[in-house]
């Protein structure tokens, strides 16, 4: 073991049977984790490699590898529950609060590479250095991010945020990216609530569009353009879902999905390590409330999402401003948005769901 951190988050390091990375967080004190990962595990092998597209400048990851990677297994197979009963999973221990370890599928692992010149054309290639992490929000196999209560989202804020400052620090890493999928339309292979964390070698090409696009409002407002976003939308609060004292919540003006809802601090910062502890404190019941709320859009319930913190590149904090973005594929009970021709073909998108409707309709079904 490797040590352990007790406030204000219990953070207790240990190892998996094939050397991966495994961190405990628990609210309070250390709970002693002695459980040992007993699997006959092979070291992990990972080859992946980042390629730059020549036509967009944006780089690709190829991860071969992960074609075997476990996929939508059943209950009791589960390697995000914890190890009981002799079965034995990821989670060595009986029990866990959160759980962080490194994924046996990354998409990205290992030193980052220099870019260089592939063949004799115009391609340039990298190792896929970095590293993938997932999040297990609780050992209750059939709960949610929803169902959890405000110490548990915050004990996770806590771990995206201590992950977010030990990855920034790897060498190599360019932007440090914390997700959640849900949902089996949205493509998830693993049906306990978890969420993940990608150290990447390179800027996403919506962060590198970011962030020219705010040099470019600097340059002609002499301002920051997420400060001017923020305060226009609460000065014209038709698509204002929730405001707090530290956070506001609305649907974007040129919002590209049916829902869609961005969560900003009002106190500007370009990572989640610079959050205050009024934004901390705060952001729990902000968050849970816009995750029931999507819950209550459809009759079903447990709408399919994609939760995506979006942070400022490690060598470029000046203007980015933190942010989550929250959206479903769900466009009505019975109909899910395709990216079909134009969005998948083009990279432009069509909403059939304007944002101010969508935005009455998430104020209308507060819980």
């Amino acid at each position: 073991m490797a040590g352990t951190v007790t406030e204000p988050t219990a953070r207790t390091v240990t190892t998996l049977a094939d050397g991966r990375e495994l961190i405990y967080y628990d609210s309070g004190e250390a709970v002693p984790r002695d459980a040992v990962d007993r699997r006959p595990l092979d070291p992990p092998a990972y080859g992946s490699q980042v390629r730059l597209d020549p036509a967009t400048g944006a780089w690709v990851t190829i991860a071969a590898h992960r074609q075997a990677r476990t996929y939508q297994p059943p209950a009791q197979e589960c390697p995000l529950c914890p190890s009981r009963d002799g079965r034995l999973s990821e989670i060595p221990a009986a029990d866990y609060q959160v759980a962080v370890f490194e994924n046996r599928f990354p998409s990205l692992a290992g030193p980052a590479g220099q870019a260089e010149t592939a063949g004799d054309g115009p391609w340039t290639a990298a190792p896929g250095g970095g590293r993938c992490e997932v999040v297990c929000f609780t050992a209750d196999h059939d709960a949610s991010f929803a169902d959890l209560d405000e110490p548990r989202a915050r004990l996770v804020l806590d771990a995206w945020t201590d992950r977010t400052a030990e990855l920034s620090a790897l060498p190599g890493v360019r932007q440090v990216y914390c997700f959640e999928n849900r949902g089996a339309e949205i493509g998830v292979t693993l049906a306990h609530p978890h969420g993940q964390i990608y150290a990447l070698p390179f800027t996403t090409p919506r962060t590198a569009a970011m962030v020219r696009q705010a040099a470019r409002h600097r340059a002609a407002a002499g301002r920051n353009l997420f400060d001017d976003l923020l305060a226009a939308e609460r000065a014209h609060p038709e698509r204002v879902v929730a405001v707090g004292e530290h956070w506001t919540a609305f649907v974007p003006f040129a919002a590209r999905w049916p829902y869609e809802v961005h969560l900003y601090p009002h106190r500007r910062v370009p990572d989640l390590t610079a959050l205050d502890e009024g934004q901390r404190e705060e952001f729990p019941r902000l968050y849970l409330d816009l995750l029931r709320r999507f819950d209550r859009l459809f009759p079903a319930g447990r709408t399919p999402y994609i939760s995506a913190w979006h942070q400022a590149p490690v060598d470029q904090r000046g203007e980015l401003a933190l942010h989550l973005e929250l959206f479903t594929i769900r466009r009505t009970a019975d109909k899910l948005k395709y990216l079909a021709g134009v969005e998948s073909g083009m990279d432009a998108f069509v909403n059939d769901v304007s944002p101010e409707q969508a935005a009455h309709r998430l104020r209308e079904i507060a819980p």
